[in-house]
């Protein structure tokens, strides 16, 4: 009794002065058991046991503290799972860290770089593990950490590649799926040769098939990735020297929760950042991010440009291998010279064709030196034979270093205001044609920013070639309609897209929902627009696409987000919208800032506009259409915060089923006479018309009853917004779910967010 009166009496002191508090390491006389934690000292990481999805395993790893989806990071055991709760982390007399089952038997354990006198396994903010010795505590000589084993995921600060010292290879390997952690076959990581001293780059592979390169690092960013730029997020560089090769990057500020993961699932390798608002990761880039970044598309000495039909062609100088299969978009037996070059024994009568804007072909068969210049360089390929083609390994000032390419070029493509100079190989023949129109296009989609006139030159061509893909289109119309009927479908031409948008530059991306990115851009006469690149998953026909967005731009009310236009070109499917300066309502409610510029007038403004919309979508329109997902990211401002609906009509373009999200507290506070508790506290003076609040609270709760029957019309949602009569009581939500059966702690003050998911799921039908 004694002793449980002074364990209830020291323990409140405890914990008011912070003796109690969540460790971050384990020491030598220390151990981690399933079901405990260390937590790094500033609580953005924990490492412990977990199962993932339906899995019944259990495995020991780290993921991110404060944010509700786990989101694992690295895990230590992969492929040695642990059956049962057993698991215990602790340290062998060897000083490695060592993970045991019920057996006692090692499933994973640390490999240290050096025999440690007193070692201390320690979770950093950074998300890294790592063992240093224990009175050494602001050292970063690590005796072993687990950034330099990475699994699917690549964190801020950690090195991506190779340390030559030592052999280390450090790439990302994606899970076998959702519930094996376990390697699978889908990997990424730096490749080169170091003995033949190969130029080194990114390269995406499932198993030994390569699916995507990036191109390797020409001093400002990877070759095949121009969109890798400053930018407000990350600061990021590529270290090659004789101790190492490797890609890092550093976010630049705490508050911003970003990472790089690779989906065994789509075979993509996506830059992830979390949106505390909606509560979501959101997809930032993707690689690949289209049809041109599929590895070597266009077959040997092919070039791909995505703003092209077909995307494919021959590089100047030489013709399909096959013509008959390349006229059927076979394009994988490439293109061979038209004719042959001169040289023999290093004696030589070829010159080189400067191409501009291009991602440099494979390095798999290159060489690199980086105390050459340029015309060293050019002298060092013209006295081989084998060599193909040259640039610069560095393209920033006025460019340095030497690489070069022997054999066949492989995986070229061409941006339309970025890439870099690729000098290659042509016999003296070539080099005094006039050039093609072909090669008129890729000159000018190559310097848009600098070539005027040829920049004309090309959209003209581009837009001649619209015309034809537009012709096509018409020639293949349903015995339904007629080719007069285009007329009502405004057409974009993709050279006009691809300059508006800086070749959906990285920097004018605005956001990416179900459907897909979404780019600002700047039409030629000054015009702001926002365009939505669809995702390749839509399954229509062009036929069926372009039905579709003619009902859409059709539809015309000032609560709408207006429809411009459309492009269709390949596999590429846009959509051109007027631009809304400011953005979603989602980026006011849930900033802490931007919410004050919302007070209660302009927000029931808003909610009448919404109201407004929704009636002229249900009955005013010449179609019928239900927006089953309106939530705040679906609906955009423009520059007096006038409320446009945005995402109607897209469904049917891609499918899916309907997703319904759970609202209570809305619900139980109305019930329990408390309404009020739901009003933002630091806009309460701007609450002056409290009925007007209540009314509004009242008529979403009759808009989610359980039975369709007693739900309002939208219209009569627009008379009782603005009539002061009685309003019947609304009866309890279709999914309402309530608190006392949930499980978890429930008490927070934090409002819930009604409208996380990422899908709009809309429903067309004609009248």
């Amino acid at each position: 009794m004694a002793f449980l009166t002074f364990v209830l009496t020291i323990l409140p002191l405890l914990f008011r002065t912070g003796l109690l508090q969540e460790l971050d390491s384990i020491t030598p006389l220390q151990s981690l058991s399933d079901g405990g934690t260390l937590v790094s000292k500033e609580g953005s990481f924990e490492l412990g046991f977990f199962t993932p999805g339906s899995s019944k395993n259990r495995y020991l790893g780290i993921w991110y503290k404060n944010i509700p989806v786990r989101t694992v990071v690295w895990v230590a055991n992969r492929c040695k799972p642990i059956t049962d709760s057993s698991g215990v982390l602790t340290m062998n007399d060897t000083g490695n860290f060592v993970l045991l089952d019920q057996n006692k038997s090692v499933v994973w354990s640390t490999r240290l770089l050096k025999q440690a006198k007193r070692p201390k396994l320690e979770l950093l903010d950074s998300g890294n593990l790592v063992v240093r010795e224990e009175d050494d505590s602001n050292s970063e000589d690590y005796l072993w950490q687990s950034f330099d084993y990475p699994s699917d995921t690549l964190l801020s600060g950690m090195k991506f590649g190779w340390d030559l010292r030592t052999g280390l290879n450090r790439y990302l390997s994606a899970w076998k799926n959702w519930n094996d952690p376990c390697p699978s076959d889908f990997t990424w990581g730096i490749e080169f040769d170091k003995q033949i001293h190969t130029y080194p780059e990114a390269v995406l592979r499932k198993g030994t098939k390569e699916l995507s390169r990036s191109g390797p690092w020409n001093g400002l960013s990877f070759s095949g990735t121009p969109d890798l730029r400053p930018n407000p997020v990350f600061d990021f560089g590529f270290v090659d020297d004789d101790d190492e090769v490797y890609y890092s990057y550093t976010l630049k500020s705490k508050s911003v929760i970003s990472m790089i993961v690779l989906n065994s699932t789509t075979n993509t390798r996506d830059r992830l950042t979390w949106i505390e608002s909606e509560q979501k990761w959101q997809t930032y880039y993707s690689l690949p991010r289209d049809y041109c970044d599929n590895y070597g598309l266009c077959g040997a000495n092919g070039n791909c440009v995505i703003a092209t039909s077909p995307v494919c062609q021959c590089l100047k100088g030489f013709k399909p291998k096959s013509q008959e299969k390349w006229d059927s978009t076979d394009w994988s037996q490439g293109c061979v010279r038209e004719h042959a070059l001169s040289c023999q024994m290093g004696k030589t009568t070829d010159g080189f064709l400067k191409f501009s804007g291009m991602k440099v072909p494979d390095t798999k068969h290159s060489w690199v030196n980086k105390s050459m210049n340029i015309k060293e360089c050019r002298a060092k390929c013209l006295s081989n034979c084998s060599c193909m083609a040259y640039t610069h390994t560095d393209i920033g000032g006025q460019g340095s270093g030497c690489a070069i390419w022997f054999n066949e070029l492989i995986d070229i493509r061409v941006f339309p205001t970025a890439g870099q100079d690729l000098y290659i190989r042509m016999p003296e023949s070539e080099l005094g044609k006039a050039e093609s129109k072909v090669r008129a296009v890729l000159i000018a989609v190559a310097v848009i920013g600098g070539v005027s006139g040829m920049l004309l030159l090309g959209c003209s061509f581009w837009r001649r070639r619209g015309l034809e893909d537009r012709n096509d289109i018409n020639q293949t119309t349903s015995q339904n309609g007629s080719q007069d009927e285009d007329l009502e479908l405004p057409l974009f031409d993709m050279c006009t897209i691809t300059m508006a948008t800086d070749n959906f530059s990285f920097n004018n991306k605005l956001g990416e929902g179900g459907f897909g990115p979404v780019y600002r851009g700047k039409l030629g006469d000054g015009q702001e627009i926002a365009v939505k690149r669809l995702a390749m998953s839509s399954k229509q026909g062009i036929n069926e696409f372009k039905n579709e967005v003619k009902l859409i731009a059709k539809l015309q009310h000032r609560n709408l987000v207006k429809l411009l236009g459309c492009c269709i070109q390949g596999e590429e499917k846009l959509l051109v919208y007027e631009y809304m300066p400011n953005k979603s309502l989602d980026s006011f409610i849930f900033d802490q800032k931007q919410e004050k510029v919302l007070e209660w007038s302009k927000r029931f403004q808003i909610i009448s506009g919404i109201a407004r919309g929704l009636v002229y979508l249900h009955q005013d329109s010449r179609l019928r259409i239900i927006h089953r997902d309106l939530k705040a990211s679906n609906v955009l401002l423009d520059n007096e915060m006038n409320p446009k609906i945005s995402d109607f009509g897209l469904a049917r373009i891609f499918g899916g089923d309907q997703i319904e999200e759970r609202t209570s507290r809305a619900w139980t506070l109305l019930k329990e006479g408390r309404p009020f508790e739901l009003l933002n506290k630091g806009l309460i003076s701007s609450y002056d018309n409290l009925d007007e609040v209540l009314r509004c609270i009242h008529i979403g709760l009759l808009c989610v009853q359980q039975s369709p029957a007693d739900r309002p019309s939208m219209s009569s949602v627009v008379l009782m917004l603005g009539s002061e009569s009685d309003l019947p009581q609304p009866k309890q939500p279709g999914y309402f779910m309530d608190m006392n059966y949930a499980k978890g702690d429930h008490s927070s003050s934090k409002p819930e967010s009604c409208s996380t998911n990422d899908m709009s799921i809309t429903l067309l039908e004609a009248r």
